[in-house]
């Protein structure tokens, strides 16, 4: 092989006169996991936290059916949608999706244990790209500890 047509080198191993490559793909990732976010932001908010938040009669059944009553389909629905809102802003949103992975451990124990696991695989598939995004975002972790040092 010439070296005008030499392979193109995976992400892992590109060389410095490979940089528009990696920045492009770099990028994409950036938009792809941006979109992700999004996503899960939205059924956080309006599939997830708004059912509880405006006692949907499902929602009201659950939560009297676990024990928990009003005040606990509440405090799940707040904390849902403020997670929602915080993994649409930067410096929170590794933060935000650790901690709507803690809430969906939760979910998955209520599920199995009072539910009988009829829904238990569900919080299971969200913990997978809230891992993905804390993992990918945990720089984020950093700023906000340096802002809150800062503060304090």
């Amino acid at each position: 092989m010439s070296e005008t047509t030499a392979p193109v080198t995976p992400l892992t191993s590109a060389t410095p006169g490979d940089s528009a490559a990696v920045s492009a793909r770099a990028r994409r990732a950036w938009i792809a996991l941006r979109a992700l976010q999004v996503v899960l932001a939205l059924f956080y908010g309006f599939a997830s936290a708004l059912p509880k938040l405006i006692a949907h009669p499902s929602a009201v059944e659950s939560f009297d059916r676990m024990g928990w009553g009003s005040a606990g389909m509440y405090t799940i629905g707040l904390l849902e949608l403020a997670g929602a809102v915080a993994l649409l802003v930067p410096v929170l949103q590794s933060v935000a999706a650790m901690a709507l992975s803690a809430l969906m451990v939760g979910a998955f124990v209520v599920q199995v244990t009072v539910f009988d696991g009829q829904y238990a695989a569900t919080p299971l598939i969200l913990i997978v790209p809230l891992t993905l995004i804390a993992w990918a975002r945990r720089g984020h972790t950093a700023d906000l500890l340096r802002l809150v040092r800062r503060l304090a």
